[in-house]
């Protein structure tokens, strides 16, 4: 049912250092401050949570300095990495994320940029128990 979902071997870089930075926003070593949530986004970056609701940049950030205010520490665990390039300098990461009881598959379209890697987009999807 499920569809193959093998990096090819040229893209295997790419996939290492995107999912370094997964899940987005909870990689310390990549920032904690809304400045710093701001660079990594792109200027057009909007969201669909595993609710299904549409955020905005503008919402997203709000979202995560008020996390930043009042930290969790959190136990979770990523895996099933899968990269594509998606257009010249712009790659697709799925992964599905173990976070306690719940389980989702999540997808963030990056671009790679002068400055660094830049999120556009970012959704989770709840994998339902069978």
């Amino acid at each position: 049912m499920e569809p193959a979902r093998i990096t090819e071997t040229r893209l295997m870089d790419v996939q290492d250092e995107l999912s370094a930075r997964e899940p987005i926003f909870h990689r310390p070593e990549h920032g904690t401050t809304r400045a710093d949530f701001e660079l990594m986004m792109d200027a057009e970056f909007w969201e669909v949570g595993a609710s299904g609701r549409r955020y905005s940049r503008a919402h997203v950030l709000d979202i995560l300095e008020d996390r930043q205010a009042k930290p969790v520490e959190e136990n979770w665990e990523t895996r099933d990495f899968f990269c594509q390039e998606i257009a010249p300098d712009t790659y697709l990461l799925s992964y599905t994320l173990l976070q306690d009881s719940r389980t989702t598959h999540r997808a963030t379209l990056w671009r790679r940029t002068s400055e660094g890697w830049n999120i556009i987009y970012h959704q989770g999807t709840i994998v339902e128990s069978p």
